[in-house]
């Protein structure tokens, strides 16, 4: 008997060193996504772990956007960081220069003998998180962009064409008149502004939003947002909210509310917004892309993204990182980055993706799905990458508070995109002086 017992014994022991010995590489990923969002994020996960056995991913949630980034800085700092942190695309200047803090994913993947090629992503969306080499530094994730929704119900009571929406300024102002003739409450309103308004608008119709390439190509870069491109803008926005066409409803998406009751006839928001709308809104609506001034040479060119992006952290082990890139692949595969896509409402960040929900008919069954990976899947240009800046979210701030003056008529637009360029410029001297 009590030779039985040791062998059983032995083998048990044995059986837990070799189980040691194939243990799975942990990888620990923070992110920002709760809800539904964060169901999906948890399936991505799970997927990915029950697809192999070297490597165990865990998803921990860690609040806001802002409050995530700043815990995983505070986390590197203090030598626990975890190996993968979702980061909203206003902060990817501040990743960036956190000086030694950030392992470039392209760079990672190479050494882990399983490259992630910028070029499977959509034109836009590579371009936003790469460097000026063009290598990619994070990873594009869970990317939106800014598309024009309007109420197909609203527009046939106003008798405008519900199959025609509004593809300039000059027709959103004047289907705003009829709608409101027509006893709309509301012509047009916008989610975020500054995003919008300020950072797309410039992208759409390739204006620079600041110097050095909005800041791609150096610190020292500083705001544009005075030219005459956007003082002309400001003052049609300003006049369709004299007029009553335009009514402002907020900062963030403060204003998805005044479109999904029905209050509002057109709205300029998220694509990633198309989720809530069809949950809350009791009505049939279309999508479009996003107006320009038709007189404004080079509009229309791109729109730029929103949302997230994943980046790695430094100082990890080999063995993390080819785990880590195996993830990334993974959740890029074209059938999950379309799955993603089509559940989420955000694009799907690689051309494959695309292709397969294309293929699957997804968007012949979905009507206006497609705007926005074809507004953002695009060559871009020195103006239409994006905004890569120090205290992008400061600046948003600054600039919503000043267009909150200019809609109420307490300053006109010249004056207010002076204010803007003044107090942001501030900023960015300050966080040019920070990281040097």
């Amino acid at each position: 008997m009590k030779v039985k017992f040791f062998a059983l014994s032995f083998s048990g022991l044995l059986t837990v060193a070799l189980g040691s010995a194939h243990a799975a590489t942990e990888i620990t990923f923070w992110h920002s996504m709760e809800g539904a969002l964060g169901d999906r994020v948890n399936e991505l996960v799970e997927g990915f772990n029950k697809s192999q056995d070297e490597y165990t991913v865990n998803a921990i949630y860690k609040g806001a956007y802002g409050e995530s980034m700043n815990a995983g800085v505070a986390a590197f700092r203090a030598g626990n960081a975890p190996d993968i942190l979702q980061v909203f695309e206003v902060g990817t200047a501040t990743m960036m220069y956190a000086k030694g803090a950030v392992k470039p994913i392209q760079e990672m993947s190479e050494e882990a003998g399983d490259a992630i090629d910028p070029a499977d992503f959509l034109g836009a969306v590579a371009s936003y998180y790469s460097s000026s080499e063009g290598k990619l530094i994070s990873m594009p994730f869970n990317s939106s962009t800014p598309v024009l929704y309007y109420n197909k119900d609203a527009f046939e009571k106003a008798g405008l064409d519900p199959e025609n929406p509004p593809k300039t300024w000059k027709e959103v102002a004047e289907a705003g008149k009829k709608l409101r003739e027509s006893g709309l409450e509301c012509g047009y309103t916008t989610g975020w502004p500054s995003w919008i308004q300020l950072e797309t608008f410039a992208a759409w119709h390739n204006v620079p939003y600041a110097s050095q390439n909005n800041g791609f190509d150096g610190l020292d870069a500083r705001l544009s947002v005075d030219a005459p491109a956007f003082v002309k803008h400001f003052d049609f926005l300003a006049q369709m909210s004299k007029d009553g066409t335009f009514t402002y409803g907020g900062r963030g998406d403060a204003p998805n509310a005044l479109f999904t009751s029905g209050k509002c006839g057109m709205f300029t928001g998220s694509s990633g917004s198309r989720a809530n709308i069809i949950q809350n809104g009791d009505f049939t609506f279309g999508t479009s892309t996003l107006p320009y001034h038709d007189d404004i040479q080079g509009a229309p060119q791109n729109t730029i993204i929103g949302g997230a992006s994943l980046w790695v952290f430094a100082r990890k082990s080999p063995e993390t990182y080819k785990g880590v890139t195996q993830f990334f692949k993974y959740i890029s595969s074209p059938e999950l980055a379309a799955r993603w896509h089509q559940e989420t409402g955000y694009v799907p960040v690689t051309k494959a993706g695309y292709e397969v929900t294309r293929e699957s008919g997804f968007y012949v069954e979905n009507p206006g799905t497609d705007v926005a990976v074809r507004q953002l899947d695009a060559d871009t240009t020195e103006n239409s990458r994006g905004v890569r800046l120090g205290f992008l979210p400061q600046i948003r701030e600054i600039a919503d508070g000043e267009m909150e003056r200019i809609f109420a008529g307490e300053v006109s637009a010249e004056d207010g995109m002076k204010r803007i360029v003044q107090r942001g410029n501030d900023l960015l001297k300050r966080f040019e002086s920070s990281v040097k």
